[in-house]
């Protein structure tokens, strides 16, 4: 049997829809989020770290993670997400000269902290992929852990539960760019409460008008409409004294392209790479005296005389976020020309780029509209349960299976022919794959609706691969490869209408149709370009037997 260039093709995509995937088998549990109010949230844990083993017990998943928790504090009541304090600090040092500068130097640090109790203080030893943290607390948990994804397949609020909103803003619609800066600043937010698994992104109507889509897994609309609530806040402190605040009235510029904003060196650094970047403020005038005022009473750092003995914090709803250490130059100095420097660390130089990129937006963002720069209004708020959604995954399973028996034995009896009855069902879980492998590509969330668009998409498939088949068997006297070339014509017609049935829902659809149209129009767009061509092609070799 001659295998063509487009069955290679397909053979191909699915090895690399396989990569894309990735399945894992790491053994642990994933932090969910961090109370941003408990010690192990200042202390540095974070959600998206994976817990391997407490004092020295292996933890192989959720369930070892809670009975280890359990015994560990059998004195108090934990439930299935017990929650730990720890105590692990991770300190960045930057600097602010006559501009601000980010120092080279991470500077990791463990710490113990022990506070003075009555109570007996329990002893924790947590490891991590990255980390140990050692700490005593007679305290309940204060993280939460789920297993970790067996696959890089993510779900959506419909599968895993959580809460969604629907937000504009108030007496305004937003221009792409206006959206983009709330986006950034609502996304730097949430991720300092230390929430994981949220997501925050644009979608608009066909009226034209501009939303924001909020998703956090794991939450409640009373827990969203809190955070989405708060309007925000951006300072910069030294000590307990004000600099400045985000927001036009003391930043007047923020540089973001061109020449006074980039990516200025790349070098290799402490045995990984580390690029440089640096962008331009302009702070106006008062916020130039307040700081002049501030810094002249400050004396030298004891430690290095080339900066002053306090630094500059950067805090975002009092959260501290950054620290930068100020240049002598500066001491009392008046000015309003200021350029912040910083970087980014990666093992290789690519991944030092795009770090350093994205701690330079996230800057100008927070510099931009620290504060929420519009009153928002919720148009919409809603929730589901995961039970709900464990029930829906369920009847998806039974629904595929019922259908893959009724399409496989429908398919024997008119072909008689298990050769031809296999390629039709092995070709459209090859679609269904390949789309899943594009999904985890992107990073989309798969819900209910895009679960929907990929059985639409799986449809259309075998619907095409039976017209094929027809075609192919047909009794006219034309040649094997005109009958397949007349099935294409009408496949691709009817791809056409799909793609455009499906594009004003991508575009419009507020991302409640969105993923229905997506993923329908990636499982047919695979279809017609991978899936279909190899199926003609397996279905000549065949009748050619």
């Amino acid at each position: 049997m001659k295998i063509t260039w487009r069955i290679w093709l397909l053979i191909i995509v699915l090895i690399c829809s396989a990569i894309i995937i990735s399945p894992s088998f790491e053994k642990g549990v994933l932090i969910k989020s961090v109370d941003k109010n408990s010690t192990a949230f200042e202390e540095g844990l974070r959600s998206g770290m994976m817990i391997t083993s407490i004092n020295s017990q292996q933890i192989n998943n959720l369930k070892d993670y809670t009975n280890v928790m359990s015994s560990v504090f059998s004195n108090q009541s934990l439930n299935n997400n017990p929650k730990i304090i720890s105590s692990q600090t991770s300190i960045e040092n930057k600097t602010l000269e006559t501009n601000i500068t980010n120092n080279t130097a991470q500077n990791k640090t463990n710490n113990v902290k022990i506070q003075e109790s009555s109570k007996i203080k329990t002893k924790l030893i947590i490891t991590t992929k990255d980390f140990e943290f050692i700490l005593f607390t007679d305290e309940n948990p204060e993280i939460t852990v789920s297993d970790i994804p067996r696959t890089k397949i993510k779900t959506g609020l419909d599968l895993s539960g959580g809460a969604r909103a629907l937000i504009k803003a108030k007496d305004i619609n937003l221009n792409s760019n206006q959206l983009d800066d709330l986006i950034g600043i609502t996304s730097n937010r949430l991720n300092e409460f230390g929430i994981a698994d949220v997501s925050v992104k644009s979608v608009s109507d066909l009226s034209g008008n501009n939303f924001m889509l909020i998703e956090v897994a794991g939450a409640t609309p009373s827990d969203l409409n809190e955070l989405i609530s708060k309007q925000g806040k951006f300072e910069a402190k030294i000590g307990n004294d004000t600099v400045f605040v985000g927001g036009q009235e003391d930043i007047t510029y923020v540089a973001r392209t061109g020449e006074q904003s980039g990516i200025y060196s790349c070098d290799a650094y402490q045995g990984q790479e580390l690029c440089s970047f640096r962008f331009a403020i302009t702070l106006s005038e008062k916020a130039a005296e307040r700081q002049a005022g501030i810094t002249s009473n400050l004396s030298l750092d004891s430690s290095n005389a080339e900066y002053l003995s306090k630094k500059l914090d950067l805090y975002i709803d009092d959260n501290l976020v950054d620290s930068l250490s100020i240049a002598k130059d500066l001491k009392g100095r008046t000015t309003t020309q200021i350029s912040i420097q910083g970087s980014g660390t990666g093992k290789t130089r690519e991944e030092a780029y795009n770090d350093a990129v994205a701690n330079m937006k996230k800057l100008q963002t927070i510099l931009i509209t620290g504060s929420l720069p519009y009153k928002l209004e919720i148009v919409k708020i809603d929730t589901i349960s995961p039970v709900l959604g464990k029930e829906f995954t369920k009847n998806i399973a039974i629904l595929a299976a019922v259908v893959f028996l009724i399409v496989s034995i429908s398919l024997f009896i008119k072909y008689r022919r298990i050769k031809l009855t296999l390629s039709v069902i092995l070709t459209m879980f090859s679609e269904v794959f390949i789309t899943l492998a594009i999904a985890a590509l992107i990073k989309w969330n798969l819900d209910a609706p895009s679960i929907a668009g990929i059985i639409a998409g799986m449809g259309t498939g075998v619907n095409d691969q039976i017209l094929i088949l027809d075609e192919a068997s047909s009794d006219n006297k034309s040649s094997l490869k005109e009958k397949i070339k007349n099935a294409f014509f009408v496949i691709l017609s009817v791809f056409a209408l799909v793609v455009v049935a499906m594009l004003p829902l991508f575009w419009a659809g507020a991302g409640l149709l969105k993923g229905f149209a997506l993923t329908t129009l990636i499982g047919v767009s695979v279809g017609i370009l991978i899936t279909r061509p190899a199926f003609a092609d397996i279905i000549k070799l065949i009748i050619k037997e």
